[in-house]
C-alpha cells in the first residue's frame, strides 16, 4: 500500500512539471520553499527572505512566527509525505550528512527535486556574516545582510570587551538533554557552545579532545567536574521543571552549582549553531556566567 501511494504521489507531482529545472526567481515569484536546516530558516526571516517558505523541520523553532508553517518532519528524519505535500521548487539543506533517512532522501534525489546547499559553513564569526551575505545575495537581500552583520559585531565586540574584565572564568557545565538512565550528553569545550561560553568569559568543566561536539559523562564525572554553573537546555530544564527535580539528577546537588542556586535554562539551537543573534546569546550567557555583581578588574 505505502509503495502505491508513493507510486500515486510520484505521478502527481511529476505530472505538473513542477520539478523541472528551470532558472528561479529567489527574490519572490513562484518559488516554494522548504527548509531542512534551522540555521537557514533563522537567517531567512532576519534577512525577510521568508516570503516563499511554505514548510520547515522541526528543528527550526526561530523565529517563534515560523512554527505557524507545516512540518517535514526531524531533518534527519524526514517525512517524504509531508515534503511532497509541500509542492518545493527547492529544498534548502545544509549538507546530505544532516538529512536522512536515506530512502527519503534516494527518492527526492529521483523526482528531481532541486536541493539547495549554501557553500559559506559558519563555523566562526566571521564565516557567520559570509553565510548571511551568501544567503542575502541568493534572495536578492543584500542591502539587509549589512545591518545584521554590523549588529552580529557590535554585540560581539561588547561581550569580548566584558570577558575581558573579568577576573575569573567560570566552569560551566552545559547539559543536553538534561537525563538519560543516569548517563548525561554534555557539549564540550570544541562544540559552538564551548566557543560562546569562552567568548562569554567562562570556561567549560569538561574537556576533550575529539571532535564531537557532544560528549557522554557519568554521573560520577558531573560531581567531580564540580561546575560552578550549570545549564540545561530546554528540553531537560522543561522536563523536570523544578529545583527539587533537578536536585535529583545525580551528581548534581553535590556541585557549586546547585549549592548556590546557579543552574540555569538555554535554547538548545542558541547553542548549537551560529547566526544573527550569536552576539546577543553570547551576552544572555555572559549574563549567567558573570552575573551584574560579578568582580572585574
Amino acid at each position: 500500500m505505502r509503495i502505491l501511494v508513493f507510486i500515486l504521489l510520484v505521478i502527481a507531482t511529476t505530472s505538473c512539471g513542477r520539478f523541472a529545472n528551470k532558472e528561479q526567481d529567489n527574490s519572490g515569484g513562484g518559488e516554494r520553499i522548504v527548509s531542512v536546516s534551522k540555521q537557514y530558516t533563522e537567517i531567512m526571516y532576519a534577512l525577510g527572505a521568508e516570503k516563499n517558505l511554505v514548510a520547515v523541520d522541526v528543528s527550526s523553532v526561530y523565529p517563534p512566527q515560523v512554527k505557524k508553517l507545516p512540518t517535514v518532519g526531524y531533518h534527519r528524519a524526514l517525512s517524504l509525505e509531508s515534503l511532497l505535500a509541500a509542492k518545493p521548487s527547492v529544498i534548502l539543506e545544509d549538507g546530505p550528512e544532516s538529512m536522512g533517512p536515506e530512502h527519503v532522501v534516494t527518492q527526492l534525489k529521483s523526482l528531481q527535486i532541486p536541493m539547495k546547499e549554501f557553500s559559506t559553513k559558519a563555523t566562526n564569526i566571521d564565516s557567520t556574516k559570509l553565510l548571511i551575505r551568501e544567503m542575502a545575495t541568493y534572495f536578492k537581500k543584500e542591502n539587509n545582510a549589512d545591518g545584521l552583520c554590523k549588529k552580529l559585531d557590535a554585540d560581539m565586540q561588547a561581550a569580548l570587551d566584558s570577558a575581558s574584565k573579568y577576573t575569573d572564568k567560570p566552569k560551566t557545565l552545559i547539559i543536553h538533554f538534561g537525563r538519560a538512565m543516569n548517563v548525561y550528553m554534555v557539549m564540550k569545550d570544541g562544540s559552538t557552545a564551548g566557543k560562546m561560553v569562552e567568548w562569554a568569559g567562562g570556561k567549560m568543566a569538561i574537556s576533550s579532545s575529539d571532535a564531537k561536539s557532544m560528549r557522554q559523562i557519568s554521573a560520577e564525572l558531573v560531581a567531580a567536574s564540580d561546575p560552578d554553573i550549570i545549564i540545561l537546555t530546554d528540553f531537560g530544564y522543561d522536563r523536570l521543571g523544578t529545583k527539587d527535580k533537578i536536585k535529583e539528577l545525580p551528581g548534581v546537588a553535590s556541585t557549586k552549582a546547585f549549592k548556590n542556586n546557579r543552574i540555569y535554562r538555554f535554547e538548545e539551537n542558541d547553542l548549537v549553531y551560529l547566526g544573527p543573534r550569536t552576539g546577543e546569546n553570547v551576552l544572555k550567557l555572559q549574563q549567567l556566567i558573570h552575573p551584574p555583581h560579578a568582580t572585574v578588574q
